[in-house]
């Protein structure tokens, strides 16, 4: 691998996104923290933690970057039939370390997780400060789908989905794309690529342009409440 900078502890000062390495795609940095600041800072400027348990912190910022502009989701015959039948209730930050725990379970693909105890820590504690949020969807009491992400400004960073049920998480991103939309958010971070998220609506766009989104979007203020989204069983906003 090739050579990357070590951060200090304290205080964390990011390289330039422009450093990271073509291969592995994005890597910028290791070490540092996973503090509050720490975590905004990376993500004001396009960066994001990944790492097994087994790492140092890594830091990463790939080129090209997947993104999801809200009117741009793509909403299936088949889902949007679902819609009007659901019985999911939907809601948002009820169940912030559950939907982490969710996601953290071993997948069919995989045996193991990044979502390690000190990422499932520092997302809990940036939830708990306001900055990270979660949408869940519930069938008769139980949390059947949902995902995580963290919000700066009107760009929302998406983390990870999970679902236990059909359709679930696919429910999850429409009502909050529908909220986002709502609150003129213009842009979800995907960070990847995946078929899945393709499949969505998402696209890769440059790393620069994705900075230059940033750089417009994080400094807006908004008087927003993320724990007023709710919805009944038919899908209907409360």
């Amino acid at each position: 691998m090739a050579q990357i900078p070590w951060l200090n502890d304290y205080p964390v000062k990011f390289p330039p996104v422009s450093d990271a390495l073509d291969y592995p795609d994005g890597l910028l940095a290791a070490g540092g923290n996973l503090s509050v600041s720490t975590l905004l800072e990376a993500y004001r400027h396009g960066i994001f933690p990944w790492f097994s348990e087994t790492e140092p912190i890594l830091w990463w910022s790939p080129n090209p970057r997947m993104v999801l502009l809200p009117e741009e989701l793509k909403v299936s015959r088949s889902l949007r039939k679902f819609l009007k039948k659901m019985s999911f209730v939907v809601t948002c930050d009820q169940a912030f370390s559950q939907v982490m725990q969710a996601c953290a379970a071993p997948r069919k693909q995989t045996s193991g997780t990044w979502i390690s105890d000190e990422m499932y820590s520092a997302y809990n504690e940036l939830h708990q400060s306001g900055h990270a949020h979660s949408i869940e969807c519930w069938q008769d009491g139980e949390l059947v789908g949902g995902l995580y992400g963290v919000a700066i400004g009107s760009v929302f960073f998406g983390e990870s989905m999970f679902s236990k049920a059909t359709n679930a998480s696919k429910v999850a991103l429409y009502y909050l794309v529908e909220q986002l939309k709502a609150w003129n958010f213009p842009l979800i971070d995907c960070q990847v690529y995946s078929e899945h998220l393709a499949s969505l609506g998402a696209r890769p766009i440059s790393r620069e342009l994705f900075v230059d989104y940033l750089n417009q979007y994080c400094c807006h203020t908004a008087e927003i409440s993320w724990k007023g989204f709710h919805t009944n069983p038919l899908g209907e906003s409360a």
